[in-house]
């Protein structure tokens, strides 16, 4: 068989012409073998990597006792898993679902039932520009991009987009229908761009005054990548609302929304919601044993201490190389924002020859996501490959 020609796959996505095959630590390789160094981590899924001894034993432990339930009955491993994320996120109480668009829905219909049960009418949002949340037609209605909305119109009503790290943009769309604010707290697909201390606040600060909720989506941004488990973290405040998904399963295909106390219990009621796999046995295996690893390899701490040395490796590309504007980003979550000159797809291509995997994103701009366990010496191969691909491009 053709692999490469995948005609039963319907074409949703323009991939790659790299047949993957096995992975290994922060490599992977091809179906000739050919070994990559990978800086996009399956979009920031794989924050552990490939082939972790202990991150697959316990999946095939799992395997073995119990894979599948439904939420009918009780399970162990989901009951781990929450506490494990309620702990990370400062948060009360958790619904886990099958990807992070799925936990988007979610967090809306809380925040509308919430809206409801409280008398309010409309149950609107604010959205932000350059945003994006899924391309299911609720978190695509809060994706701030006329291409992707276009075909799927008519889509949810009631969003609004104010500007990041804008406040007074904010607080000119709120109305008596608001009902929620909903942001990343780093904009990955609009272009690595970082939601500011003083924003968070003041929009903190804002929900609180006009009793609106604040949902942080951390499905890219967040477990760990910030080198805190979620970047709001680092502007001190805490949301009403934490969306996960990606890092939080490694692979396994599990997302989650977190909620407050008060929301916990004013909010969703049995029948409101629902997921027939959502945090089953098995993937909820999974996130403890990321739970378990990222406190035994100290990962968060693994983050910060590298973060300076990536961002200052790569601020120096942008003085050697003219078409390179700026570096922007928190933590392992990374851009370059190049000139228009630059054409960045064939760049990533010219990556790819020198066995190196980024990512592109905003208007022009290099990801760079690279799994949470790279050492030094990785970031130091990636300088080597990326430099060698930009005097070739």
């Amino acid at each position: 068989m053709n692999f490469k020609e995948q005609s039963h796959i319907l074409k949703t996505y323009k991939k790659f012409d790299i047949v993957l095959k096995r992975g290994e630590g922060v490599y992977l390789f091809d179906e000739s073998d050919k070994k990559y160094l990978d800086f996009s981590s399956g979009i920031g899924v794989c924050a552990l990597g490939y082939n972790h001894s202990q991150f697959n034993n316990a999946i095939k432990a799992q395997m073995d006792k119990l894979i599948h339930t439904s939420n009918l009955y009780f399970n162990e491993t989901i009951a781990r898993a929450a506490q494990n994320l309620a702990k990370a996120s400062g948060l009360e109480a958790v619904f886990f679902s099958n990807s992070g668009t799925e936990a988007i829905e979610g967090a809306m219909k809380v925040a509308r039932k919430y809206a409801f049960l409280k008398g309010k009418k409309g149950g609107t949002f604010i959205a932000f520009k350059h945003s994006f949340h899924g391309r299911t037609l609720g978190a695509l209605s809060l994706t701030a991009n006329e291409n992707y909305q276009k075909p799927f119109k008519p889509l949810i009503k009631g969003v609004q987009f104010a500007r990041l790290n804008d406040i007074k943009s904010v607080e000119k769309l709120i109305d008596k229908k608001t009902c929620a604010i909903v942001l990343e707290s780093v904009q990955g697909e609009g272009g690595i761009k970082v939601a500011d201390k003083k924003f968070y606040q003041d929009l903190r600060k804002l929900c609180d005054e006009k009793d609106l909720l604040l949902i942080a989506d951390e499905i890219q941004c967040g477990m760990g990548r910030s080198g805190k488990f979620f970047a709001y973290e680092c502007s001190g405040i805490l949301p009403d609302i934490v969306v996960c998904a990606k890092a939080l399963g490694c692979g396994l295909s599990v997302g989650a929304f977190v909620v407050n106390e008060k929301l916990a219990n004013s909010s969703l009621e049995p029948g409101d919601h629902g997921s027939t796999y959502g945090g089953n046995p098995l993937v909820c295996a999974g996130v403890n044993a990321v739970f378990e690893i990222y406190e035994n390899e100290k990962i968060l701490e693994r983050v910060s201490k590298l973060t300076p040395y990536l961002e200052k490796t790569l601020e120096n590309m942008v003085k050697d190389f003219s078409f390179i504007k700026k570096r922007k980003g928190l933590g392992f979550m990374q851009g370059l924002s190049m000139k228009k000159s630059v054409k960045v797809a064939e760049l990533l291509k010219k990556c790819q020859e020198n066995a190196l995997l980024l990512l592109s994103c905003g208007k022009n701009d290099l990801r760079f996501l690279p799994p949470l366990i790279i050492e030094k010496e990785h970031i130091d191969e990636m300088n080597e490959k990326l430099r060698k691909s930009l005097k070739e491009f």
